[in-house]
């Protein structure tokens, strides 16, 4: 059994910044060492990382945390997931009520995906592709939830894998649902991204294509256009979403609000 050096004074907050004093002293760290080193569980450890990172305070790795560099593109990635968190959560309830146990899905590396990502670390015998390291994150630590990586190169700008890699990878593949996010979706140009990288092959990659955004881009217009609208199997937004705008959108192709 591991012995706890923690006196029960200690704060969670008192925690929280020993921990991150750790990581800046050694710039990385693994999450079975802070374990050890702040005799507290690894659960521990995997919650005040999540705190941390959602103030940009750190970046998660896989089995760990490195030092958010003071204007580092990983903190921009992380202020991002942050807007319209909790429209965002609830899409992401949304579309993993929709994967059943057994399934392969494909998660690109938006933010909203994310929360995807999260929601599915419940399910059983589910298997995730994804070129996003967040969506890595997530799953780490959900034991019937099978993760594979695109491969490619480290993209800071997304926190995610980027380059030839990841359309040779994907277009190999034909899973059950591709959930993929996007910058806009404009009602004339259709859905939109500021991302010129993202690969169309994840739109060939699965049965069902799934766009999750949040209601704040619908209406709106970004500078690459990814795909029309009917192109789009379903739809998941939130209940912020103008009247208006949804019955447009249920003209095109099933929407589900998630609230």
């Amino acid at each position: 059994m591991l012995k706890t050096n923690e006196t029960p004074s200690r704060s969670p907050e008192d925690r929280q910044s020993q921990i991150l004093l750790y990581v800046k002293e050694r710039g990385t760290a693994t999450i079975a060492e802070m374990a050890i080193a702040h005799g507290v569980s690894e659960m521990t450890i995997r919650r005040v990382l999540g705190r941390l990172a959602e103030s940009g305070l750190v970046i998660r790795t896989p089995g760990g945390a490195m030092v958010a560099p003071t204007g580092s593109m990983e903190k921009s990635f992380l202020e991002r997931a942050a807007k319209m968190a909790h429209a965002k959560e609830a899409i992401g309830r949304e579309a993993a009520r929709l994967v059943k146990d057994g399934e392969t899905v494909v998660l690109d590396s938006g933010t909203t995906t994310r929360y995807v990502a999260r929601n599915l670390a419940l399910k059983r015998d589910v298997t995730v592709v994804t070129t996003s390291l967040a969506a890595l994150e997530e799953l780490a630590g959900a034991p019937s939830v099978h993760v594979r990586l695109t491969g490619g190169e480290y993209r800071r700008t997304g926190h995610d894998l980027s380059g030839g890699a990841v359309t040779e990878y994907l277009s190999g593949l034909y899973a059950d649902k591709v959930f993929f996010g996007a910058a806009a979706l404009s009602f004339s140009k259709g859905v939109m991204n500021f991302d010129a990288e993202m690969p169309r092959a994840f739109l060939k990659a699965g049965r069902e294509r799934i766009l999750v955004l949040d209601s704040t881009k619908v209406g709106t217009e970004a500078v690459y256009r990814l795909c029309a609208v009917e192109k789009c199997d379903m739809i998941i937004t939130d209940s912020g979403i103008a009247r208006e705008d949804l019955l447009r959108l249920q003209q095109l192709t099933t929407v589900l609000v998630a609230s």
